[in-house]
This record gives structure tokens, C-alpha cells and sequence, in this order.
């Protein structure tokens, strides 16, 4: 590695590369320095386990201490009540993402730390007393080429009879490849391949997805000495039938990475294509009843049931013993639920090559912008109800205009406060929102907050609503938007909307937001600047500094 190289690695703490393609960050080997630091990030959907594992978290024994720990509620912004969080020892934020699902969850947690590594923790999951010291040793002993250390995961069976299909589906994470139960990644890797694809929209395929794009870009993947317990949770007999809707996440895997995915990723083979061979026969077997083909649905009948059958059989037989605890209830669940797992899984994959034909490689690509109006595109007046006091900031109308002959669409996202003070009406917003789209607009959609700090609201930037909600008015997904603003909170609301963020400072931002931005979004001095790194045709610096050179075939060996 030269020397240059080494220097920003040395300084990727600070300043690092955003929404770089992989090969601009390739690893080179070298030993860890031994203060490697991390944050802590936890996604969330208000579980009564979650208050359990941060109160584990607080009891570490000889804590290797977080720079932070983050908790992203990922509930529907519709659910205001407070999540249960006991004290830590470590500063504790929490991230609103919207209910959009764990990968963007993840996404949130980790694009607002600075911490060189991010630990992902699952909300259900325990934590011993040693694991911030364990966690902290393996990512001290990382190499420069090692992109993410897991953590050993313990799943406790009853000891009294044998475990039931759920249980034994659960204890399978002991020995799954890459799961962000207890997973840590550099930062800098994250944003280099984008953090987790976010069309995943539940907790299973997105942890093998990012692996396999860590790997391929030339980084390894290890396993560390740190262990964490996962309990069985609770789960009524329709389970396996509702998880089989992994079956589409697997149909965006191979539209993406191709047939090969699944040996690359680590996951095994499963029982896809048995649940295809029962799924024809049934429907054979209909076909052929329809027409008065009696022998053949005959035929087709028996070989349903035979490998209806054989399928149950292997659900059944490693399981509960009869007159063990939950035997009969147990043989009932896998002979009905194996009846009807072959068709849901099919139903789905067809479903998910439906939905991802043709899908392209993580992230997208911006094509809505969202900027900020006060600061951003007019000149930053308080409270301001007079359209006569409306002034575009020099080059605001030229970099819109460029935005637009782009193809990109364009909107406005604002925090409007002073609604919620009297200090404004309503109509008087209207009419300073009227006058900048007369000077700079049109402009596809207006996103506007009127409420105040204590309101409590989820539109309110740093929250994600108004992002969202001008996403969505816009018809494109929070990944495909960029947010231009001038202050930390603008930034904020991006990253927890799953969006790309570009700062451009004025003398009102606070030197910490703008060192904040630098480690997490994008800088630009100007609008013309943000423009061309929204355009591709320039790179920030932090993006330059995160270059490293192209890896070796020995560097992607596990």
C-alpha cells in the first residue's frame, strides 16, 4: 500500500467515500491499529426484548466503550409512543426509519454514526458480559483487508425433548454465513457498496446480499471470538408458511448476482426445486381431472402426496418424541403447513421474478432531488412571511435548471416552524413558497412542516416524514432521491429516509455538522458543486480519499 493510501485509511475516521462504486475501495493488507473504534446499531420494531438487551449492553463487564449506541425505530411513523429504553453508560440515539423494513433500518443506524466500525445488533438477541471486550479484541486483530468480523451466535434448545421445525430453523443462525445479528462492518466498506440493498424488505436474504458485494469488491469476511445468545421467539404454527415469502427475496438475488449467488453467499442449497416438482403435481393432477384423464390424475395424486409426504417425514422426524412435551400438536403443524409451503413458496418466487426482472445492481440511481428552501435555495430570512424579502442564492436558478435537463425531478422539503410559533400563517408560507417557484421553481412537489421542536411529529427534518412523503409524491423509492440542505438536521432526515445527502455550509451551519456531513454524506461549497456530484462529474473528497488500490485473488479468500 503507499503511502497515500495508508494516510486515508489513517483518516477514513473523519472523512470517508459516499456512494462509491465498489472497486474505488479495495483492500490491501496491513495490521489494525488496537483502538479501533465502533457503534453500536440496533434495529427495531418496539419488542420488549429490545429494553433486555440494552440493559445487558449497560452491565458489560470491563466495557470496551461505543462511541454511541443507536436504536432505529423502524415502526410506522404513525406510532408516536415512546420506545422502552433504559439508561446507558454511552451516549443513546434513536432513529426514526418509517417501517420500511430492517435493511433500511440498518442503513439509518449506521449512516448516522462516524465510528469506523458499525456492530449490528438484532433486537432480540442477549449479550454476555464480555461481549464489548471480545468485540473490540476481533476488531482490533482485523486486517486492513477485512471488511466484517461476525460475531458466534448460541441459540438455546430445550433440554428436556427435541426441538421443534421452528426451533431447529432458529438454531440454524449458529451456523449461518454473515448474519447481522451480530455482525460488524467497517464503515467505510458500507458506504462504498452502498450499506444494505433496501428491496429486501424483511430479515432474510439482506445480510447474504451485502456479504456476497463486500466479497466480490475484493474485501474478506471473518469470523471473531465475540458470542452473543439467540433466543427462540415465540411463533404460532403458520410460521413456516409466512417465511416462505424469502422465496422472492431469493428471486432478486439471482436477478442481480446471477445462478451462482447462493454458493458465492453461503446459503445452501434448500428445497426449491422439490417444492416446484409438488407443486406440478398437483397441478397435474388437477389438469388431468379436468379432462377426464383419470390415470394420469391418479398417477400425478400419488406423486403429490409421496412427496407431500416425504417432505412432512423430514420435518417431523428430527423433532419431538411422542409423549414429549408439544408432540401432537407439533405433527399436526408440519403435516398441515407441509401441505401448503411447496405452493406458498413457488407463489412467492414468481412473484419476486415478476417484481425484480430486470433489477439492477445496489444502489440506484438518483432521480428525484429534494432541496431545502431557506439557506439552500433563498437566502436564509427568519420566519419569513413577505415574498418581497425572497432572494435566490447566487446560482440557484442555473443549478435547478441542470437538475431538470438532467431528467432528474425536482421538490421542495422545508421545516416551516414558525407556523406552529404565530410568528407566520399558513397563507403567508404559501406565498413565499409562491414567489421561489416563480423565481426558481416549477418545482414537482412542496413538502412543508409546520409544527414546532416539542411537537413531537415524524415530518419534522431530522425526522424522515417529509423526505418520504416527497419520495413518494414524486413516484421514486427514498433511495433514489437526494437531499441538497445546508444544515445538519437536512442530512439527518436524509439518512434516515434512505437517501443520498449532500451539504453545501453557509456561515450559519455549525463547523460540527459540516465535519459530521464530511464523514457521512457529501460537501459542496456551492449548489453548482452539489449539482455536479449529484451529475457524476465530480468526486468529493472524501470519496477520493477513500480509493484504495485493486485487491489480489489471495485478499478475496476467506
Amino acid at each position: 500500500m503507499s503511502t497515500d493510501a495508508h494516510a486515508a485509511h489513517v483518516t477514513s475516521r473523519r472523512r470517508s467515500g459516499a456512494g462509491d462504486p465498489a472497486s474505488d475501495l479495495s483492500p490491501a493488507r496491513r495490521s489494525r491499529p488496537v483502538d479501533a473504534e465502533y457503534a453500536v446499531v440496533v434495529p427495531s420494531v418496539g419488542r420488549p426484548s429490545l429494553a433486555a438487551l440494552l440493559r445487558g449492553l449497560a452491565a458489560q463487564r470491563d466495557p470496551v466503550a461505543p462511541t454511541q449506541v443507536v436504536v432505529v425505530d423502524d415502526r410506522p411513523l404513525t406510532q408516536t409512543d415512546a420506545l422502552d429504553l433504559p439508561p446507558l453508560p454511552w451516549p443513546l440515539h434513536v432513529v426514526r426509519s418509517g417501517g420500511r423494513g430492517p435493511a433500511a433500518a440498518r442503513n439509518a443506524g449506521w449512516r448516522s454514526t462516524t465510528a469506523e466500525w458499525v456492530a449490528f445488533l438484532d433486537d432480540d438477541v442477549e449479550v454476555p458480559a464480555d461481549w464489548s471486550r471480545r468485540l473490540a479484541a476481533d476488531l482490533a486483530r482485523a486486517a486492513e483487508d477485512v471488511a466484517g468480523v461476525q460475531g458466534r451466535l448460541r441459540v438455546p434448545l430445550p433440554a428436556h425433548r427435541r426441538p421443534t421445525d421452528w426451533e431447529r430453523n432458529t438454531a440454524g443462525l449458529e451456523t449461518a454465513a454473515w448474519a447481522t445479528a451480530d455482525m460488524a462492518y467497517r464503515r467505510t466498506v458500507l458506504r462504498a457498496v452502498g450499506g444494505f440493498d433496501e428491496r429486501f424488505p424483511r430479515a432474510f436474504r439482506e445480510d447474504a446480499d451485502l456479504a456476497l458485494r463486500v466479497r466480490r469488491a475484493g474485501w474478506r469476511l471473518t469470523r471473531g471470538d465475540h458470542q452473543i445468545v439467540h433466543p427462540v421467539r415465540p411463533a404460532d404454527w403458520r410460521v413456516s408458511v409466512r417465511v416462505q415469502a424469502g422465496a422472492g427475496d431469493d428471486a432478486l438475488l439471482r436477478a442481480v448476482h446471477g445462478p451462482s449467488w447462493r454458493a458465492e453467499a453461503e446459503t445452501g442449497r434448500g428445497r426449491f426445486r422439490w417444492h416446484v416438482a409438488t407443486v406440478g403435481a398437483a397441478a397435474v393432477t388437477a389438469a388431468a381431472a379436468l379432462g377426464g384423464r383419470r390415470r394420469v390424475a391418479t398417477t400425478a395424486a400419488a406423486a403429490w402426496a409421496a412427496l407431500t409426504t416425504e417432505f412432512a417425514a423430514r420435518r417431523i422426524g428430527p423433532g419431538p418424541r411422542p409423549g414429549q412435551d408439544g408432540w401432537a400438536a407439533e405433527v399436526a403443524r408440519m403435516a398441515a403447513t407441509s401441505a401448503a409451503i411447496p405452493f406458498a413458496a413457488v407463489i412467492h418466487r414468481v412473484r419476486g421474478a415478476l417484481r425484480h426482472r430486470g433489477a439492477s445492481a445496489w444502489p440506484p440511481p438518483v432521480r428525484a432531488v429534494l432541496l431545502d428552501r431557506d439557506g439552500t435555495l433563498v437566502e436564509d430570512v427568519p420566519y419569513n412571511g413577505d415574498p418581497e424579502q425572497v432572494r435566490p442564492v447566487p446560482g440557484a436558478l442555473a443549478a435547478v435548471d441542470r437538475l431538470r435537463r438532467a431528467g432528474l425531478k425536482v421538490g421542495i422539503v422545508s421545516n416551516q416552524s414558525g407556523i406552529a410559533r404565530g410568528l407566520v400563517t399558513p397563507d403567508e408560507v404559501a406565498a413565499v413558497n409562491a414567489r421561489v417557484e416563480a423565481r426558481i421553481g416549477p418545482f414537482e412537489t412542496w413538502q412543508v412542516c409546520p409544527h414546532g421542536h416539542d411537537d413531537g411529529c415524524t415530518c419534522r427534518k431530522p425526522a424522515p416524514g417529509l423526505v418520504l412523503a416527497g419520495a413518494a409524491a414524486l413516484g421514486v423509492t427514498p433511495a433514489e432521491c437526494a437531499v441538497v440542505g445546508d444544515i445538519g438536521s437536512d442530512i439527518a432526515a436524509a439518512a434516515a429516509a434512505g437517501a443520498r445527502a449532500v451539504l453545501v455550509p453557509t456561515p450559519q451551519t455549525r463547523p460540527e455538522e459540516v465535519e459530521h456531513a464530511a464523514a457521512t454524506a457529501d460537501v459542496a461549497p456551492d449548489l453548482a458543486f452539489a449539482v455536479d456530484l449529484l451529475l457524476g462529474r465530480r468526486h468529493s473528497a472524501a470519496r477520493a480519499e477513500a480509493r484504495r488500490p485493486a485487491p489480489t485473488r489471495e485478499a478475496v479468500v476467506l
